[in-house]
């Protein structure tokens, strides 16, 4: 396998949120949330970008703000069968030989992350690529909410992915890693990842990533210098209107 040379983006966007109802809609600044992430992924110049919808009032959003949207079964157990069935539609010839998947709940999300995401399937041997930040809060460590990256980075950028955890690992002296879950995957990868079934410790851990782990694919892990905010609360929501006013 060769580095990917037509890679495209994918945005999966659903309205069901229990916390924050109509999440992709969410107005930042006169603009769907959707579309704040849509924008950050373009900036990001891999590929075209798509955002896979659950419903069409999220597809009605991107196109008018001049995105490519997908309509999905909004029945779809999670994310990566979204953005599977979204790329079937979007490019039944197979074209696009890789595909970043952007969650689409990071309106905040910069655009050097995405492209951080893509970077390792630079690498031959590597299947899927995703991020991870040192943890620098010592509440995250314990928390079982923070996902935790186990890979041994030393002094390297990228580094192959041993493990996904919510329990506080490795153990011992040493940096923790917060797993962000942007992915990139060679399209073959996406395709045998979405076929197989649900493995045991991915149902133990609730962790998606694992079934790859399970099944004797490749992850690598790319580290990047903060976590972006992830929008699933009303506090969430306003901060993300502050930062983005910072910057604009």
């Amino acid at each position: 396998m060769s580095a990917p040379r037509n890679p495209v983006v994918v945005i999966p966007a659903r309205m069901a949120s229990t916390r924050l109802p109509n999440k992709p809609l969410a107005d930042i600044h006169g603009e769907p949330m959707i579309v704040h992430v849509w924008r950050r992924a373009v900036e990001a110049e891999i590929g075209p970008v798509i955002v896979a919808c659950a419903e069409p009032e999220i597809a009605s959003a991107v196109e008018k703000a001049g995105g490519i949207a997908v309509l999905t079964d909004p029945d779809l157990p999670s994310g990566s069968d979204r953005v599977h069935q979204a790329l079937a539609s979007f490019d039944p010839h197979k074209k696009h030989d890789a595909v970043v998947n952007v969650q689409g709940d990071l309106p905040t999300i910069d655009a050097a992350d995405i492209r951080a995401v893509f970077n390792p399937l630079s690498d031959p041997a590597v299947d899927i690529a995703t991020l991870a930040a040192v943890i620098r809060r010592e509440e995250e460590r314990n928390n079982p909410n923070v996902v935790k990256a186990v890979a041994a980075f030393g002094s390297l950028r990228v580094a192959r992915a041993l493990y996904f955890t919510r329990a506080t690992a490795p153990y011992g002296d040493g940096p923790l890693y917060h797993h962000i879950g942007l992915y990139t995957y060679r399209r073959a990868a996406l395709d045998r990842f979405v076929s197989l079934p649900p493995a045991e410790l991915e149902t133990r851990e609730k962790l998606e990533q694992l079934r790859a782990l399970e099944n004797g694919m490749v992850i690598a892990v790319a580290l990047v210098d903060g976590v972006p905010l992830g929008v699933d609360t009303a506090e969430d929501l306003e901060r993300a209107r502050e930062i983005l006013a910072a910057r604009a």
